[in-house]
């Protein structure tokens, strides 16, 4: 004959230990990403989203300023080696005058420079450093533009990498904040009462730190070749000056 109280015992210990193996596969999925962002609060979601945001305007600015550098130097090259060919400056200054809006900055800078050379000499003034003056002005002005042009969202990018990283921390904080104020409604205090609160934190964390650390490489990369083209461009500058100074005589 059965014992029913050793019958009881077993389903017991049967439901126990299905209790115990579905265990851990909760508390996974409890503590994954995608659950955990949409489980956090509203502060703690508006940090993140916020954080998304920033992370998905700075690539955005970074693929649109690598192919505007990239495009920058081709044309920088190309024109470097049309002007030191040895080729008539008269027809390189009409071919950019005719094409002003297609050309690269440093032979806008140049267009610059021989146009107010050709209109002082136009005027028949008779000093040449006047009429260098006033070209040396003029390709000083293009070489500001251009480079007010090629540092755009430059500053952005430099924002966004050193702010991110607090706007998460700040994240962090809050979920932390939240996790202990969670343990005054407990009687005790266990891992499985402060995890979801943490990983919270992190998770902010995280997305300050994904947000923050490509903007700051491109940034420092960026400028590094913006300084690369300005010094080529200085250079053309006081080269031409040279020429347009012997023209001038």
């Amino acid at each position: 004959m059965p014992d029913p109280y050793r019958a009881m015992a077993t389903r017991r210990d049967a439901t126990a230990k299905k209790h115990v193996n579905h265990t851990p596969m909760n508390s996974a999925q409890d503590l994954s990403i995608v659950s955990l962002v949409l489980n956090a609060s509203v502060l703690a979601q508006a940090v993140m989203g916020l954080l998304l945001l920033l992370s998905l305007m700075s690539w955005t600015f970074i693929f649109r300023k690598w192919f505007a550098l990239r495009r920058a130097r081709k044309q920088t090259e190309r024109f470097e080696r049309d002007f030191w060919s040895g080729g008539d400056l008269q027809a390189l200054y009409q071919s950019a005058a005719n094409n002003r809006h297609t050309i690269g900055s440093l032979e806008r800078i140049f267009e610059s420079g021989m146009r107010e050379f050709l209109k002082a000499k136009e005027k028949r003034i008779s000093d040449p450093s006047l009429i260098l003056d006033g070209a040396r002005r003029a390709m000083r002005a293009a070489f500001q533009r251009e480079m007010d042009m090629l540092e755009a969202n430059l500053a952005f990018l430099a924002s966004v990498g050193s702010v991110s990283p607090y706007i998460g921390l700040f994240g962090t904080v809050w979920g932390i904040m939240n996790s202990f104020r969670g343990l005054a409604n407990v009687q005790q205090a266990t891992l499985a009462n402060v995890a979801p609160g943490i990983a919270e934190a992190l998770v902010a964390t995280a997305i300050g730190l994904f947000a923050a650390i490509p903007a700051v490489v491109a940034y420092n990369r960026y400028a590094h070749d913006i300084d690369r083209l300005a010094s080529r461009f200085e250079t053309f500058v006081e080269e031409f000056s040279n020429i347009l100074q012997r023209q001038a005589q």
